[in-house]
């Protein structure tokens, strides 16, 4: 029977991660699952927490969104233990593209009977910040602006934030002129945003990459042009369904290595963290990361 260690944040989202841990702990201890539980001070201790755990041969559980899920999967990266996600966050993106449930019981017969899969990681590398690895998406433009109002919006939770967040980014933000390099080759945009997914949804459900795959290898950059602000808000509401990406505004390529530059001081973000600006250099890891989904 598998052995697990759940590493919470108790900081953020609390009441949501604790009672989410709740309704799964029961499922797994009826089966005889030993379950341990770490409460985090911060996401570099939450780290800590979760190579420690894998490095004793137990299955880590970020509980939480797509910060814990980011800061522990990618402390997990190329070790070979094993992540489990417990959706309890804001947005829990990537939760949502490897089609986890919600429900305590679906979820626990995954964690304590499937099998884990391989997933990739995005090494993220800053002249700034010491390395770091991620699981869902970078994302460099008035996206990360407007996820940095989100985590500031006090009463504001879930989608509502985001919105908030996006129509306040929205409204002060002047296109930036980027440098973006895919596998060496260099590609100018000027515009509003330039992200490069591993998983398709970023910011609570938003389809940024429709064709995006966990798995493959690659990442797809997405690049959204300068355009009027009325059909940005125009491109935000189809991010519902990513029809988006019908639009002449919106590039996407592929690749294993990207480079992202401005002309200006544009804030970065990974996995709904926001703490840096750029230039910014990402590879993706294959198969880094083994997932219980």
């Amino acid at each position: 029977m598998r052995q697990f260690t759940a590493v919470v944040n108790p900081t953020a989202g609390a009441a949501t991660g604790a009672a989410a841990l709740l309704a799964l702990a029961r499922h797994l201890r009826e089966e005889g699952a030993d379950l341990r539980t770490e409460y985090s001070r911060s996401l570099d201790h939450a780290r800590e927490l979760a190579r420690d755990a894998g490095r004793r041969g137990r299955v880590v559980l970020a509980v939480g969104g797509d910060g814990i899920a980011g800061g522990v999967g990618g402390a997990l990266s190329g070790t070979g233990a094993t992540l489990g996600l417990v959706p309890a966050g804001r947005g829990n993106d990537f939760a949502r593209a490897l089609g986890l449930p919600r429900d305590p019981e679906a979820l626990a017969r995954i964690l304590l009977h499937g099998e884990p899969r391989q997933v990739d990681t995005i090494e993220v590398g800053s002249a700034v910040h010491d390395r770091a690895v991620v699981l869902g998406s970078v994302y460099a433009g008035v996206d990360a602006l407007a996820n940095r109002h989100a985590n500031r919006s006090g009463l504001l939770r879930g989608p509502v934030s985001y919105y908030a967040g996006g129509l306040r980014a929205v409204t002060t933000w002047r296109p930036a002129r980027y440098r973006v390099t895919v596998d060496g080759e260099e590609h100018p945009h000027t515009g509003y945003t330039v992200v490069a997914a591993n998983s398709g949804f970023y910011g609570s459900g938003r389809i940024i990459a429709p064709d995006a795959r966990v798995d493959d290898g690659l990442l797809d950059i997405v690049m959204i042009d300068k355009a009027p602000r009325l059909l940005f808000f125009a491109l935000m509401n189809e991010l519902r369904t990513g029809a988006h990406v019908h639009r002449p505004q919106v590039r996407i390529l592929r690749g294993r290595e990207i480079r992202i530059e401005a002309h200006r001081e544009v804030p970065y973000g990974a996995d709904g963290e926001v703490d840096a600006v750029l230039p910014v250099t990402l590879r993706v890891l294959p198969g880094a990361l083994n997932v219980l989904y």
